[in-house]
């Protein structure tokens, strides 16, 4: 996708949804986070995470670590507006927020305390809204390998591999998924996606490595679609 995708077919949309994970740090329950899909306006998006951090993990993150990504869709695709990161603590000089311009194609903002002013390609995703149009493409039957991801002060190609096939048992009972893998030639972090077809491919299970080792990972406890509930919301966690 570093050209113009092709024109999809004319759709709704995708399904907004509410969906809330366990969260593990090193293997050790950490808190719990909520991915949510809101639908705006017409043909506009807000796809949203925040990670509450429980027991002593409040110490190192007092506050909710957040992802929130705006978007459009033009020609069925996804195209970004805005991209905002905050990791939650006071120190808010590692927080990124990006404003996508499709008419003049320029990436404007700040990240990690720097200016943004960056050419804008079509077909590029914000670090978020990548999952967005990860699961359109495979809704609609396509098979995507890269994605341009403009990341903190510059685009860059990330590597998007289908692995393999799991059947998981979930608070949502058997589901079956398809695992994909993103990674860059340049980076040491991997981070997969458990993606259940039958919610839409929609993620229920994900985790992220470095050095092979994973330091953190995501276990779908209740998901809400498009008004129907998949399975009793838990309490949040202490």
């Amino acid at each position: 996708m570093l050209l113009a995708p092709a024109v999809r077919a004319a759709d709704a949309g995708p399904t907004p949804f509410t969906a809330v994970y366990g969260v593990e740090w090193h293997g050790i329950t950490a808190g719990y986070s909520t991915l949510d899909l809101k639908q705006t306006g017409a043909d506009r998006y807000s796809y949203s995470s925040h990670i509450r951090a429980r027991g002593i993990f409040r110490i190192a993150f007092p506050d909710v670590m957040s992802e929130v990504s705006t978007f459009r869709l033009i020609d069925g695709h996804v195209a970004p507006l805005t991209y905002h990161e905050d990791d939650g603590s006071d120190d808010h000089s590692k927080d990124v927020t990006l404003g996508f311009d499709w008419e003049t194609h320029r990436v404007r903002g700040t990240a990690e305390g720097k200016p943004v002013d960056q050419p804008l390609t079509p077909g590029t995703q914000d670090p978020f809204s990548v999952q967005v149009e990860l699961m359109r493409d495979l809704a609609a039957g396509a098979a995507p390998a890269t994605f341009l991801l403009f990341d903190k002060h510059e685009a860059k190609e990330y590597r998007y591999t289908r692995e393999r096939t799991e059947a998981l048992d979930t608070p949502l009972g058997h589901l079956d998924t398809v695992i994909y893998r993103s990674d860059r030639a340049d980076s040491d972090r991997v981070t997969r996606l458990w993606l259940a077809p039958s919610l839409g491919y929609l993620p229920v299970q994900a985790e992220r490595r470095r050095h092979d080792k994973v330091d953190f990972s995501l276990h779908v406890r209740s998901v809400k679609r498009g008004g129907a509930s998949a399975a009793p919301a838990p309490p949040p966690a202490a």
